[in-house]
């Protein structure tokens, strides 16, 4: 994996922020477009915001490289794999309809893609299995950056999601003899005690879902 490079994207796009303040301004203009039901430990909305999309975008290359190790050390590799590589790929080699995004702009909509994609797939193996493949509990952060992002174009970038799911995680792929391998080990302690450092992101930055 070349976390590396994803990591040098981020560090400049940090730069180009420092210098010309967009993603400040992109917030700012979203906040009344936000669902009622977001809610927020501080008074100070735009800082909360604000680092809350730093951590959301920075968080990609760490959790690629604890995933990564935690696949060697559980041996499910096979499973973990491919998604990982999707995931970088959004970044390395982002789909054509970013064009035109620099900066935080795209690194938000790159990770938004990759968190998603995460998202998605959980949601395969927890209709087939009753459990993520990944369990790094992501929806209310997702939820919240496809507002920030702004409609249509997350829906777009949801478009994209579906289609590299589709195409990666087809239905045959779950009979497979690797597959119920995979399911003999779900309950492995090895496997749940490997994952348990990635609570709800979005709690731990101050932010919560109000369904009330």
């Amino acid at each position: 994996m070349n976390t590396a490079a994803l990591r040098e994207l981020i560090q400049n796009a940090h730069r180009l922020e420092a210098s010309h303040g967009h993603l400040a301004r992109l917030i700012q203009s979203q906040l009344e477009r936000l669902h009622p039901s977001i809610s927020m430990d501080s008074g100070d909305t735009v800082g909360v915001l604000t680092r809350f999309v730093h951590a959301y975008i920075d968080q990609v290359p760490e959790f690629l490289e604890a995933a990564d190790s935690v696949a060697h050390e559980a041996g499910i590799e096979a499973q973990i794999a491919p998604v990982l590589n999707v995931a970088e790929q959004f970044f390395l080699s982002p789909p054509a309809l970013l064009n035109g995004h620099d900066g935080f702009d795209a690194l938000l909509d790159e990770a938004y893609l990759a968190h998603r994609l995460v998202e998605e797939v959980n949601d395969r193996y927890i209709a087939h299995f009753g459990q993520p493949l990944i369990p790094l509990d992501t929806t209310v952060a997702n939820l919240v950056v496809h507002q920030l992002i702004g409609e249509p174009f997350a829906n777009q970038l949801d478009d994209a999601v579906h289609q590299a799911v589709g195409v990666m995680l087809q239905d045959s792929l779950f009979a497979k003899v690797s597959a119920q391998a995979y399911r003999a080990r779900l309950n492995d302690p090895q496997v749940a005690s490997a994952w348990r450092q990635w609570p709800c992101m979005s709690r731990q930055l101050g932010i919560e879902l109000n369904l009330r």
